[in-house]
């Protein structure tokens, strides 16, 4: 039997195969996934934001990260909650998705 933390990182890799369509990056590195939790009978709680509660996508990022959190053996189903605080900015992606975007660091930016 695998580790939580081993468990944790293998929904996270598949996460990272959920590419928002609209930004072409997928939703670890746009930092919309806030928390993961697994219980004991193979629920997966994913809370997750999006860049706007507007957002267009949620019916396909909902079906697009169940289908993939369900491919790790150890999920059974899967429950996505949205979250709209703390309030998602460019500052949660990753250093990859900054630089995909053309953001720069904040320190270059005062410089």
């Amino acid at each position: 039997m695998r580790d939580g933390e081993t468990i944790k990182n293998d929904i996270i890799n598949h996460l990272a195969q959920v590419i928002d369509p609209e930004l072409n990056v997928d939703v670890v590195n746009l930092g919309l996934i806030y928390g993961i939790d697994l219980d004991e009978d193979g629920i997966c709680l994913i809370n997750m934001t999006l860049t706007t509660p507007a957002c267009p996508l949620t019916g396909f990022l909902i079906d697009a990260i169940t289908k993939e959190v369900k491919k790790v053996e150890e999920v059974k189903n899967v429950d996505v909650e949205f979250v709209w605080y703390p309030v998602w900015s460019p500052d949660r992606m990753s250093d990859a998705a900054k630089k995909y975007f053309g953001y720069e660091k904040k320190d270059q930016l005062r410089e």
